[in-house]
C-alpha cells in the first residue's frame, strides 16, 4: 500500500515551494554514513545527521502542539485541532515560507525518517483509542439508536449528492475538482464510532445517559456508512475490481475473528496470573506491545490499512484494570504526544493552503457545510422524535458531526487512490479544523459535563411500575451498617412477583494506588487483597440471598477510589443498572445515649456528592438501631412499626411511595402522619400541593383494608408544632421515613431552618437523627430524583381532574385527626 502517510504528491506539494530543486520524486538517497552526528566541536553540522534532526523535529512538532493546545482548550478545543494546525504551521503554509528554516528543519531525506516513526505510532495510537471502546455497546442499540444512526447518515448522504448534483449543473469548476465532489460528499457523511468514542471521554462525558445514546446512534451511523459505500464503490467497479473489494473485505473480517479469537483467551489467561491492585507484569505489556506491531504487520500484508489491526486489538481488550488501564497508562502520553505530532507534521507538509483557488475552496467547502447540516438536522430531529430533551438533541448533532484522525486517514487514503485531488484534500483539512473547532464550544454550552448523569425517564420508586422488579443501590462503607440495611431491604417487601436487584457496593477508600477500582464478586472468583476487606460484607448479603430465593437477587462490587471521586462510580453503576433508588449509610453512628461515635470524612464527602449527582432517588439511612441489636424483620415473629412523617413536597412523595411498598410487608405496621397548616389542606391551586393531595388520595386507594396501616392528619400551627408531633413519636417506631427537601417557606418549619446543621439530611431528618428522645430509631431521609432531562414534560401524576375535597371523601382509610394542642 505505500506509505500511509508522505505520498508522492505530498512530496511534490513540498518542493513546489522552489526551495529545494525538483529533480526525482520516485527515490530519496539517504548516506548510510549519515546517521549520528559526531558533534558540533568536531567540525560536523550535527542536522545533517538522521538521529539529531529526527531528535529536534520531534521537539519542534511536540513543542508548537502543546503550545497550541494550552493556548486553545481555555477556548474549549479538543486536541485534535491544535495537532491539526501545528502540522500547517509547521508546514509550507506558515514557517515553510522561510527557505533557510525549511532547508535546515525538513531536508528532503529526512522525509523518509519521519515516516517510518509517524507510522509507528499511528498504529499505536489507534490501539491506544480503541481499548476504552466498549464493544457490548451493540447489545444497547434499540430503535432509538438505530433511528438516529441511521438519519445520520442518510440525510448528509441525500442533501449532499443532491447538492452536488446542484453545482456541476450551475458552475463552472475544474475537472479534478469536479470529479472530487460526489466522493467528499460521501466522505463528508461518514462517521467513526471510535472516533466519537474518544471525543466523548475528551469531553468526560461517556458515562452518561446522553454519552450512550451517541455512542450507540454513532456505531449504526458508522456501520450504515460502511454499508452506502461499499454499495456505492462495487456499483461502479468493473467485475475484476469488484472481486479484489470483496477479497480485502474478507481479509478484514478474517483478521478481526483472528485477532479476538487469539487475544481473548491470551488476556483472560493474562488477568487470572495478575493480582488486583497490582501493576501488570512488564512481560505481560511487552506482549501486548508486540501484538500491536504483529497486528499491523499483518493488516499490511493483506492489503488492508496499518491502523486496522491495532484498532481491532484495541477494541478487544478489557478497558478496566488490571490490563486496559495499564496500557493507557504506558503508552497514552509517549504515544500522542511523541509519536503523532510527527503524523500531523508529515500531513502539514503536504499542506500549502496558498495553492487552493478561491472558487475550488467555495466549492468543496460548501458542499462539507452541506454535509455538516445534513448531519445535525438527521440527529436532531430523530431525537426531537424519539422524545430526547432539544437542547441534548442539538448537542448530539453536534456531537455526529465530530471528526478525527481516522478521518484524516480516510482523506488522504481516498487522496492516495486518485479519488480526490490533493487540493480538495487540503479544504477538507481545512473544513475539518474550522468545524471541530466550533461545535466543541458550543457542545461545552448545550451539555454540562456535570449533568453527565442526567437521564430522560424517571428512575424513582414512585414512578416504578406495580410488581415489577424495584432495582437498587446499597453503599456499605462500614460492617456496622449491614445488619439494619438487611432490614431496610426486606422492608421493601421482596416478592416473585415484585423482587429485588441489589447492587451492594462496599466503599473502601484509595490508599497508596494511583488506579481506582471496581471488582465484581461474582466475577471475580478468586481472592484478591482488596476483596479480603469485604468478605463479611458480601457474605451477609449472600445469606440474605439465598433466604429470600427467587425474590433477592445480589450484585456485589467493592470500589476502591479516592474521597473526591468515589461517588462517580456509585452514580455509574446507578446508571448503567437503571436502579431507582440509592440507599447510603449516614456518615455518623448514634448511639443508644443519643451521642455520635467518631465519623470518616470520605462517607460525608461521597454522601454530599451522590446527593447532587445521583441518576434515580437517594435514601440516607441514619442508624440508631445496630448496638440494640434488632432481630431481622424476616426471623422476626413480631410486628416492626414504620411511620411515615409527610410534611409535602417531591421527597415526602417518594418515601410515600416508598412506605407504600412497605406496606404490603405481613410483619410491618405503617403508619403515615401527615402535618397540614392550621388543621387544613391546602387548595392554593399550586402543582406541588396537587401532586401531594393526589399522591396521599393515591397512597389511601391502594392500602384500603389493609388493617395494618394508619392514617394521622396533625394540624400544626408552626415548627414548635411539628416538633411536639415529633416528641410524641418518640420509640413508638424501629423507621420513621422522611423527605428531605420540603415545600419552603413554610409554616410547618417556621423558626426550624436555622437548626439545620447536617444539610445532607433536611431540617426535619436532622431533628429526628439527633433528637435524644429518638434513641431506639432509624431514620430514612428520601431525596426524590433531581437529575433527570426535562423537569416541564414530565408529570408526577395526572392531576387535571383533581379535587381538593377527594381526599377527605374517600373512606377507604380512615383518617385520624389532631392539634398539635390535643399533644
Amino acid at each position: 500500500m505505500g506509505s500511509i502517510i508522505m505520498e508522492p504528491d505530498d512530496i511534490a506539494t513540498y518542493l513546489q515551494q522552489g526551495i529545494i530543486p525538483e529533480t526525482n520524486l520516485s527515490a530519496i538517497c539517504i548516506s548510510t554514513g549519515k546517521i549520528n552526528s559526531s558533534g558540533f566541536f568536531n567540525q560536523s553540522f550535527f542536522l545533517d545527521y538522521s538521529v539529531p534532526l529526527l531528535l529536534l523535529q520531534i521537539t519542534l512538532s511536540s513543542g508548537i502542539i502543546l503550545l497550541l493546545y494550552q493556548l486553545l482548550k481555555n477556548l474549549g478545543q479538543t486536541l485534535i485541532v491544535a495537532q491539526i494546525l501545528g502540522g500547517v504551521i509547521l508546514g509550507p503554509s506558515v514557517l515553510g515560507q522561510i527557505q533557510l528554516f525549511d532547508r535546515t528543519i525538513f531536508p528532503l531525506h529526512s522525509l523518509v525518517t519521519l515516516d517510518a516513526v509517524s507510522t509507528f505510532g499511528y498504529m499505536f495510537y489507534f490501539f491506544v483509542i480503541g481499548i476504552p471502546v466498549d464493544p457490548t455497546v451493540v447489545k444497547k442499540i434499540d430503535k432509538q439508536a438505530l433511528a438516529i444512526g441511521f438519519s445520520t447518515v442518510a440525510t448528509p448522504t441525500v442533501l449532499g449528492t443532491l447538492f452536488v448534483s446542484f453545482l456541476m449543473n450551475n458552475f463552472v469548476l475544474e475537472p479534478k475538482t469536479a470529479n472530487s465532489l460526489p466522493v467528499i460528499a460521501q466522505l463528508e457523511s461518514v462517521l467513526s464510532f471510535p472516533v466519537i468514542a474518544h471525543f466523548l471521554c475528551e469531553l468526560g462525558i461517556i458515562n452518561s445517559e446522553f454519552g450512550h445514546v451517541a455512542l450507540s446512534a454513532s456505531l449504526v451511523s458508522m456501520l450504515t456508512s460502511f454499508c452506502i459505500i461499499t454499495t456505492s464503490v462495487l456499483m461502479h467497479q468493473s467485475a475484476g475490481e469488484s472481486s479484489m473489494i470483496l477479497k480485502t473485505m474478507g481479509n478484514a473480517i478474517g483478521l478481526a475473528v483472528a485477532i479476538v479469537a487469539i487475544i481473548r483467551p491470551t488476556v483472560s489467561w493474562m488477568m487470572k496470573r495478575s493480582s488486583k491492585g497490582e501493576p501488570l507484569k512488564q512481560g505481560y505489556v511487552v506482549t501486548l506491545c508486540l501484538a500491536v506491531v504483529i497486528s499491523g504487520f499483518c493488516s499490511h500484508a493483506l492489503g488492508l490499512h496499518m491502523y486496522y489491526g491495532p484498532l481491532i486489538l484495541g477494541i478487544a481488550m478489557p478497558p478496566g484494570p488490571p490490563i486496559g488501564s495499564t496500557m493507557i497508562d504506558k503508552l497514552e502520553y509517549f504515544t500522542f504526544w511523541f509519536f503523532m505530532p510527527l503524523f500531523f507534521l508529515k500531513t502539514g507538509l503536504g499542506m500549502n493552503i496558498y495553492a487552493v483557488k478561491w472558487k475550488n475552496y467555495l466549492a468543496v467547502q460548501s458542499v462539507a457545510l452541506v454535509s455538516v447540516l445534513g448531519k445535525f438536522l438527521g440527529a436532531f430531529l430523530s431525537s426531537i422524535f424519539c422524545k430526547i430533551p432539544i437542547k441534548h438533541g442539538m448537542a448530539l448533532g453536534l456531537v455526529m458531526n465530530f471528526q478525527g484522525v481516522l478521518e484524516l486517514g480516510l482523506f488522504k487514503m481516498m487522496k492516495r487512490n486518485k479519488a480526490i485531488d490533493n487540493g480538495s484534500f487540503v479544504i477538507m483539512c481545512m473544513s475539518l479544523v474550522i468545524v471541530t473547532s466550533i461545535i466543541t464550544p458550543v457542545i461545552r454550552c448545550l451539555y454540562d459535563p456535570s449533568k453527565r448523569y442526567v437521564v430522560y425517564k424517571r428512575r424513582t420508586v414512585m414512578h416504578s411500575r406495580p410488581h415489577t422488579e424495584l432495582r437498587v443501590v446499597v453503599c456499605i462503607h462500614d460492617q456496622e451498617n449491614v445488619p439494619t440495611i438487611i432490614n431496610i431491604l426486606e422492608a421493601l417487601n421482596p416478592t416473585k412477583r415484585s423482587p429485588l436487584s441489589v447492587n451492594i457496593l462496599h466503599l473502601v477508600e484509595l490508599v497508596g494506588r494511583t488506579n481506582p477500582l471496581v471488582i465484581s464478586h461474582k466475577v471475580t472468583k478468586r481472592k484478591s487483597s482488596e476483596a479480603t476487606s469485604s468478605e463479611h460484607v458480601v457474605n451477609a448479603f449472600m445469606y440474605f440471598e439465598q433466604s429470600n430465593y427467587g425474590q433477592v437477587t445480589i450484585f456485589p462490587f467493592t470500589v476502591i477510589a479516592p474521597p473526591k471521586t468515589m461517588h462517580d462510580d456509585v452514580c455509574r453503576i446507578a446508571l448503567d443498572k437503571r436502579v431507582s433508588l440509592i440507599i447510603l449509610p449516614f456518615h455518623k453512628t448514634f448511639i443508644a445515649n443519643g451521642a455520635s461515635m467518631p465519623y470518616k470524612k470520605v462517607s460525608k464527602i461521597t454522601n454530599n456528592n451522590i446527593l447532587s449527582n445521583a441518576p434515580c432517588s437517594v435514601g440516607i439511612l441514619v442508624d440508631r438501631g445496630f448496638l440494640n441489636s434488632s432481630k431481622p424483620i424476616y426471623d422476626s415473629g413480631s410486628s416492626y412499626h414504620v411511620a411515615i412523617l409527610f410534611l409535602g413536597g417531591a421527597d415526602d412523595r417518594e418515601a410515600l411511595a416508598i412506605g407504600a411498598r412497605m406496606a404490603r410487608h405481613p410483619h410491618i405496621n405503617l403508619t403515615v402522619i401527615r402535618l397540614l397548616e392550621n388543621g387544613t389542606i391546602s387548595s392554593d391551586g399550586t402543582i406541588n400541593s396537587k401532586l401531594d393531595n393526589d399522591m396521599v388520595s393515591e397512597f389511601r386507594n391502594t392500602v384500603a383494608g389493609n388493617y395494618r396501616v394508619m392514617y394521622i392528619e396533625e394540624a400544626v400551627a408552626d415548627g414548635g408544632g411539628t416538633i411536639s408531633v415529633i416528641r410524641q413519636m418518640a420509640n413508638i417506631y424501629k423507621l420513621i421515613l422522611v423527605g428531605r427537601n420540603h415545600d419552603y417557606p413554610s409554616t410547618l418549619l417556621m423558626g426550624l431552618t436555622d437548626w439545620n446543621e447536617h444539610v445532607e439530611l433536611g431540617i426535619i431528618g436532622e431533628l429526628l437523627a439527633t433528637a435524644d428522645f429518638m434513641s431506639n430509631t432509624s431514620v430514612l431521609v428520601v431525596q426524590q430524583q433531581q437529575q433527570y432531562a426535562d423537569l416541564e414534560n414530565e408529570k408526577d401524576h395526572d392531576t387535571s381532574s383533581w379535587d381538593p375535597d377527594n381526599i377527605r371523601e374517600s373512606q377507604h382509610l380512615p383518617i385520624q385527626r389532631h392539634t398539635s394542642e390535643d399533644i
